[in-house]
């Protein structure tokens, strides 16, 4: 079954700053997407928030593929931004 999730910023802060956020964020979607069995109908990246339409293979599979995501995302932003 689709799944619409969506992912926002902190406070509804921003997620992004930078075109190559956008591009890190996407190459990690489909990374986490093929590990974890979802396959990706849509996305939509707003400043401060992001849709995806995914349909998981498994119960856990979206849940994964988040957690993945965030993990590796905040990491990224973390370390170019110094926070």
């Amino acid at each position: 079954m689709p799944l619409h999730l969506i992912q926002r910023g902190n406070n509804r802060s921003a997620c992004f700053y930078a075109e190559q956020d956008y591009l890190f964020y996407l190459d990690n979607l489909k990374l986490q997407a093929e590990q974890h069995g979802c396959a990706v109908h849509a996305w939509y990246l707003m400043t401060n928030h992001v849709h995806l339409l995914v349909t998981p293979s498994k119960p856990e599979s979206a849940s994964l593929m988040m957690k993945g995501l965030g993990q590796r995302f905040v990491q990224y932003i973390s370390r170019n931004y110094r926070r």
